[in-house]
């Protein structure tokens, strides 16, 4: 049986909540996006990249303008537009717990000559995104590194996976936080010449489609394309061509838990050298 490895660090811990909140505003009797409202929430998604999270919450809300049944129909129109988009950025809909329009907001009655702008601010989405952060406990069970796993004893069919390598939401190319440990691993697999393998590519869920797309290319191969781009790192530092290959899973091996993990790209060895 192929044995699969992980370094993933497992801890004995106790848990805290952290909670990330964002606004989305809307024009009048609108449930699009407006463009610089999207570059604001995908600037929000970027910080949500590298934690667990729990459940997001997503409430839609209309100002007191229209009747009580136009302003309920269009909150819930803008809470899901904002899911979509949610989803649209590879976040699983089971992580969004809680969609619902809430219909007007009366206006501030502390604020009456400021009529305009009190409309604007209740044509909104709000999202709380609530995370579960773990710290590590004194009874901390170190699991080995992708570095040390490649260092020792391998077996053909062994998987690993290279953990602390984020590559940015929708794109191949990963986050200048990660190239230390790619670099690192670079080099070993640089000296590990008994060893043959193939970079297999991953993506999480998608929005309407059994691939992801690269935002970059708008080409419907994302974890080909993450393969890739490890792939050419690899050969750019050193490792030989002709010891490995790379191939894109799409989304057909989840880990199960926290969706985050499935963007993610493993080493599977397929030949080692002086082994029976």
């Amino acid at each position: 049986m192929l044995r699969l490895i992980y370094f993933i660090l497992f801890v004995s811990a106790c848990s805290y909540a952290q909670e990330f909140t964002h606004n989305v505003y809307f024009d009048t009797d609108k449930y699009t996006v407006s463009f610089e409202e999207e570059k604001k929430f995908n600037n929000f998604i970027s910080k949500l990249d590298s934690v667990a999270i729990d459940k997001i919450t997503i409430f839609g809300f209309c100002d007191d303008r229209g009747t009580d049944a136009y302003n309920l129909w269009l909150s819930k129109m803008r809470a899901k537009r904002v899911k979509w988009h949610f989803s649209d950025h590879e976040f699983s809909d089971d992580l969004i717990t809680i969609i619902d329009g809430k219909g007007e907001v009366a206006l501030d009655s502390l604020k009456p000559k400021d009529v305009f702008s009190t409309r604007q601010i209740n044509r909104r989405v709000e999202i709380l995104v609530t995370t579960n952060q773990l710290t590590k406990g004194k009874d901390s069970i170190e699991i080995p590194t992708a570095q040390e796993i490649l260092s020792g004893e391998l077996n053909i069919g062994d998987k690993v996976r290279l953990k602390n390598i984020y590559f940015k939401t929708g794109f191949s190319t990963i986050v200048p936080e990660s190239i230390p440990t790619l670099k690192e691993i670079a080099k070993i697999l640089v000296d590990r010449k008994d060893i043959y393998f193939t970079v297999q590519g991953h993506v999480c869920c998608t929005h309407d489609t059994y691939d992801a797309i690269d935002r970059k290319t708008n080409k419907r191969n994302l974890s080909v394309a993450r393969a890739k781009f490890i792939y050419t790192y690899l050969l750019k530092q050193g490792v030989d061509k002709k010891r490995m290959k790379y191939v894109g899973l799409r989304r057909k091996y989840p880990l199960g838990g926290d969706k985050k993990f499935d963007r993610r790209v493993e080493i599977e060895i397929t030949y080692v050298a002086n082994k029976n």
